[in-house]
């Protein structure tokens, strides 16, 4: 193996662990086993989830076989990375639906050729007898689990950990296992997870795993991580205006990040904020919906926040009021799913319009709504209909 492939795959990574891992596993000289796993536990990817679907798609191209988990089992549990408390649990229909979407989108990043991509369910797995869980929960002791940061966290302040929490990197580790993994990639605050599968691993004796993590994508608030329950990310399946309009709203300060992470290129020195900001954009959007979207969102960000218009098409809404006045942040919360609480901020904020006019009113009559344009912040229109009562 030449040292370019091996460059090539480290480029952008936080970490390799341990050292001289990665380069021992590519000296054996047959395209490795490289695993990445996901939990569904929302419906959607988000441009934090590619960071390292695209450093995935670098192992694919370097001829290497991506192993990737779809964690029906492990949602069940939910990862408590990050968390102060037990995630709620969810139906298997919810983890389902879910699933299906994640591996659509998925495929948006990654090579679905059969020949570089195994797709597997740990529910495969990790549905087992008594005995073999007890065989597993041998493998680690319970200080080796309470060491990691955020259970030691937890408990230092006096907060729970269940032992459903403790389980799960155990189960991670034993996906490792499953697969027989060579290499396992994740983000940074999956480290300890993933440095547990090696550890795994050599109890089930096995070779153990390669470990990459990927940095964390700070989010549109350019503080936290990008996170959906968060309100700061942009999904995949967005819409190219809104991934452009998104995209356009972050901080300065996050551009070299988004740069290197999404576009896999430093940041220009000296560059014009404001133009690499446009360029990262219309980039991103071009990557998700093709270039003449892109070229079209780009222009209805020109007309819609810096010439203060309407956009060319907007989106038709009816709404069913039986005479009665219309409560205005229901309305809001109905047709852009943000809550009701959020809405009346955004009145109170003067970020609400109907026809361009700034409305104050929490409650307006159905004829002041019907066929006029509502407004909510700089980007989001609807046209208003009225149902016939």
């Amino acid at each position: 193996m030449t040292p370019e492939p091996l460059e090539q795959l480290a480029r952008g990574a936080a970490e390799i662990l341990p050292a001289g891992a990665l380069e021992a596993k590519l000296a054996l000289g047959r395209p490795l086993r490289v695993k990445l796993g996901i939990d569904p536990t929302a419906p959607d990817i988000h441009l934090g989830h590619t960071v390292v679907l695209r450093k995935l798609r670098d192992f694919q191209d370097a001829g290497h076989v991506v192993v990737l988990i779809i964690g029906d089992f492990t949602a069940r549990v939910g990862d408590p990375s990050g968390r102060s408390e037990l995630r709620p649990m969810l139906t298997v229909e919810q983890i389902e639906a879910n699933a299906r979407t994640y591996q659509e989108q998925a495929f948006r990043v990654i090579d679905d050729d059969p020949q570089r991509l195994e797709l597997r369910r740990n529910s495969e797995w990790l549905d087992m007898e008594m005995g073999s869980l007890l065989a597993l929960v041998r493998t680690t002791t319970v200080g080796q689990l309470m060491a990691r940061d955020d259970f030691a966290k937890r408990t230092a302040r006096g907060e729970p950990v269940s032992v459903l929490e403790l389980l799960y990197p155990l189960m991670q580790g034993y996906d490792s296992v499953a697969v027989r993994a060579d290499v396992e990639l994740g983000g940074t605050d999956q480290t300890f997870n993933l440095l547990l599968g090696r550890d795994i691993q050599r109890h089930y004796g096995q070779p153990e795993q390669a470990v990459l993590t990927m940095p964390l994508l700070t989010g549109l608030d350019g503080v936290e991580k990008m996170s959906k329950s968060l309100g700061n990310h942009v999904g995949v399946t967005d819409p190219p205006g809104e991934i452009y309009g998104r995209t356009m709203s972050i901080p300065d300060s996050s551009l070299e990040q988004w740069y290197r992470l999404l576009l896999g290129r430093e940041l220009a020195v000296g560059a014009d904020p404001l133009a690499a900001k446009r360029a990262l954009a219309h980039e991103l959007a071009a990557r998700y919906h093709g270039a003449g979207a892109a070229d079209h969102a780009s222009k209805e960000w020109d007309s819609v926040v810096v010439g203060q218009g309407l956009p060319s098409e907007i989106e038709d809404f009816t709404f069913s009021s039986n005479g009665a006045p219309v409560h205005l942040p229901a309305l809001i919360s109905e047709i852009f799913e943000i809550s009701r609480s959020e809405a009346r901020r955004l009145i109170a904020q003067g970020g609400v319009s109907i026809d361009e006019q700034p409305v104050a009113e929490m409650d307006l009559g159905p004829d002041e709504l019907d066929g006029r344009v509502l407004r909510v912040g700089r980007r989001r229109f609807v046209r208003l209909s009225r149902a016939a009562d």
